[in-house]
């Protein structure tokens, strides 16, 4: 009869298995921080990916100049109050007044059907900004002010409204929202400083905004729930209001230390 040798497993102890998991867990975090680093290498601040130009994307800020950008309702670049520095367009300001120091900035082209993509990080506490898009200049009694569809950026948790209760959460004014008329939904926001990255996708009269990869408000210009809402706006006296045809892009001088980067547009 063959005998059979049956070798036992070896007995790993508790102090064995915590070697093991923190090996593992060491090398997880080591393959990670590789495979970031190596994502953002690859793709440079400010500049555009082989596959993004074959979608058509174009650069909307260089990171170094003032190219494609001037003063609302003026033909030249705000001299003060903006600041580009370290590859960012930043709003330097920080009293809270609204187009109160270099004023709004619109791109010089006007745009209808296109999507757009940018970062920001809000650096005042409290602070308050946005993108506005089918801006037509000359509606406002501030020559320095813009109006248009706004895509709110906004320090929700710290911002004054929030903390005396004149604003709640998910509410129409806070970040990603469209200003006064959709409240932003399922959204997620970087802590104050850290970049986050938005899109706005205009299609016709269907408009979409996303934040942090998902998409938090969607509407239709022109609808009637759109011009309701609208004629329960501060708005409400802007004939037609947010339904021209095509109109400038425009970031907004609300007194806040803000950055953008990335700020790049494709045709649809």
């Amino acid at each position: 009869m063959c005998s059979i040798r049956v070798t036992k497993p070896p007995i790993i102890g508790m102090t064995d298995t915590r070697n093991l998991l923190v090996r593992g867990v060491a090398t997880l975090c080591l393959l990670l921080t590789q495979g970031i680093a190596a994502t953002f290498a690859e793709v440079p601040v400010n500049t555009l990916s082989e596959q993004e130009k074959a979608d058509g994307w174009e650069l909307l800020f260089d990171g170094v100049t003032s190219t494609g950008w001037r003063g609302i309702n003026r033909p030249d670049f705000p001299t003060t109050g903006w600041v580009i520095a370290s590859g960012e367009l930043q709003c330097a300001a920080d009293d809270g007044a609204e187009s109160g120091n270099g004023g709004d900035i619109i791109t010089v082209n006007k745009y209808s059907n296109f999507e757009m993509a940018w970062d920001w990080a809000m650096d005042s506490v409290g602070g308050n900004s946005g993108v506005k898009i089918f801006v037509l200049e000359g509606l406002d009694a501030n020559p320095k002010h813009g109006v248009g569809l706004e895509y709110q950026i906004l320090d929700d948790e710290n911002h004054p409204w929030m903390l005396k209760g004149k604003m709640k959460p998910g509410d129409f004014r806070t970040v990603g929202s469209a200003y006064e008329l959709y409240a932003a939904k399922n959204k997620t926001v970087m802590p104050l400083g850290q970049y986050n990255h938005s899109r706005i996708v205009s299609k016709g009269d269907h408009i979409e905004h996303w934040l942090n990869g998902v998409k938090v408000v969607q509407y239709q210009r022109g609808s009637d729930d759109f011009r309701k809402r609208v004629a329960e706006s501060k708005s409400c006296d802007i004939k037609n209001y947010g339904e021209a045809a095509e109109g400038h892009i425009l970031i907004q001088d609300h007194g806040s230390r803000v950055r953008f980067r990335n700020i790049k547009i494709r045709p649809l």
